[in-house]
């Protein structure tokens, strides 16, 4: 890490700055926190306000308390890796900053005061008593990413694969190295031989089924809403797919796209308008969230992708991990598989931590669908992804929209139809709302903030009146960087 960067990056799950300044019991909040969770990097001698370089030279008394926060404030104590970056402070003087690398823990950690924290985004939150026993359940099999992979060696590894992810992360060393001094993906047990990770294997194994034979992606396809056997059977497509994760992934969002319709109809303001069945970034996050974030200590059933005509439903082994519970997933993280979330990361499949499940949310929300369903059946997690309700007549050209009333095409005054709907229901749309209403028939790709400068009030009263219309007057088509508007009459 450099200065640049560190001055620049933003303060999120893995990594915060903190002032040397700031008080032992303080800096043991982060530190815990980040254990909690995925692990991370605080930057110590560096405002985080202001990110101004104060460096740690000039503060030894200050520097060796701080240096001990992780053995006398944490409970119990963490591993923490210091490093010293040279930097030039805030004054012109060469100085150091201290980097403390903290592990994610397959222990729950507490401070002094026998308090928990979980890293959530850029916040180090404090546990309620619920969400600690929780973690302490999930934290056994959260690391089993880690446990050797008995009869496995480094002749099991694709040093081929591992050499493009170097090169991917900027590794200057050998493949071999790099598996020996990163992640724990090599290490020497007490025998002196060496151990090979059931990360390393998933990652980068030449045939990672020959040790875990289920750990693959199914994909069936139905006939119909329902799942049929015996003279019944109604599957039309099952497609399995095998090898190293990375590979499973990019075949497996390959096939599925194969399988999604799309339907193209000229909509509002006489603009031509594609719909899918799912949207692309809903199909990829769905599947990378199945691969990431199983559980792997559970051998018996692979990964199973179900399309009927009316859903996708994919079925993962494990429970949704650590505190996660479908009324918070859109704004909690946690991660089962932090090292292979990270390859995944490194190859842009995974996006920032946390941001996946709350835009697929999103997306959905924006092709007027309703959102995900979960149920778990023993140990298998079952995430349910409805079709998009919108489908194309060819043969009358007429769209049918999964709305009360059809959506006006090219007609001027659609606003005031809405206005005449509004009243008839009871409802009453204030002059603001009418006239987003107006601003978007006249400009359908017109933005939140052109809204805000328009009608004369801020961006946040403007969510929150296209909130309330949201469903019943417009609807957003696509996705939000490049959608537009559409008026429901």
């Amino acid at each position: 890490m450099t200065i640049q960067e560190i001055q620049t990056q933003k303060e999120g799950q893995t990594f915060d700055c903190k002032s040397i300044q700031i008080e032992p019991k303080a800096l043991a909040v982060p530190i815990v926190a980040m254990a909690n969770a995925d692990g991370g990097v605080l930057a110590i001698g560096v405002s985080d306000k202001t990110r101004t370089i104060e460096g740690v030279d000039q503060h030894t008394e200050k520097l060796n308390e701080l240096l001990r926060v992780p053995f006398d404030f944490c409970n119990p104590s963490i591993p923490v890796t210091c490093s010293y970056l040279p930097c030039m402070d805030k004054d012109g003087n060469e100085n150091h900053i201290l980097l403390m690398e903290i592990p994610a823990s397959m222990y729950l950690h507490t401070n002094q005061a026998d308090e928990a924290f979980m890293r959530v985004g850029d916040k180090s939150r404090k546990l309620s008593f619920d969400e600690r026993v929780q973690l302490m359940y999930d934290k056994g099999e959260r690391f089993y990413e880690d446990t050797a992979v008995y009869g496995a060696t480094v002749d099991d590894i694709d040093m081929d694969a591992v050499a493009e992810y170097t090169r991917l992360v900027g590794y200057s060393k050998t493949p071999l190295e790099y598996l020996r001094e990163n992640n724990g993906f090599v290490t020497t047990n007490k025998q002196g031989e060496e151990d090979v990770s059931t990360a390393c294997i998933l990652l980068f194994g030449k045939n990672p089924q020959k040790f875990f034979p289920r750990a693959r992606t199914r994909f069936i396809r139905y006939e119909g809403v329902d799942e049929k056997v015996g003279a019944e059977m109604n599957v039309i497509k099952d497609v399995t797919f095998e090898g190293p994760i990375l590979n499973q992934v990019r075949r497996t969002i390959d096939f599925i796209e194969t399988q999604v319709r799309e339907h193209t109809y000229l909509g509002q303001h006489a603009q031509f308008v594609t719909r899918r069945d799912y949207p692309e970034f809903v199909i990829q996050e769905m599947t990378v969230n199945s691969v990431c974030h199983r559980a792997y200590s559970i051998k018996g059933t692979e990964i199973q992708i179900k399309m009927f005509d009316d859903r996708l439903v994919f079925e993962s082994p494990g429970k949704l991990p650590g505190m996660v519970k479908p009324t918070n997933i859109r704004n909690t993280h946690f991660s089962r598989n932090p090292k292979i979330a990270a390859f995944l990361k490194a190859y842009h499949y995974v996006k920032e931590y946390g941001e996946g499940v709350d835009r697929i949310y999103r997306e959905l929300e924006a092709n007027g669908t309703s959102t995900l369903s979960f149920r778990t059946d023993d140990f298998i997690l079952k995430i349910t992804v409805p079709k998009v309700a919108e489908k194309v007549n060819v043969n009358d050209e007429k769209v049918n929209v999964n709305v009360t009333e059809k959506v006006n095409v090219n007609n001027g005054k659609v606003s005031e139809k809405v206005i005449e709907r509004a009243k008839m229901n009871g409802d009453k749309l204030t002059k603001n709302r009418i006239t987003i209403l107006e601003l978007m028939i006249d400009n359908p790709y017109v933005s939140v903030i052109e809204l805000s400068k328009a009608v004369g009030i801020s961006v946040n009263s403007i969510m929150r009146n296209i909130d309330y219309m949201r469903g019943k007057y417009l609807r957003r088509v696509g996705a939000d960087k490049n959608g537009f508007w559409e008026i429901i009459e």
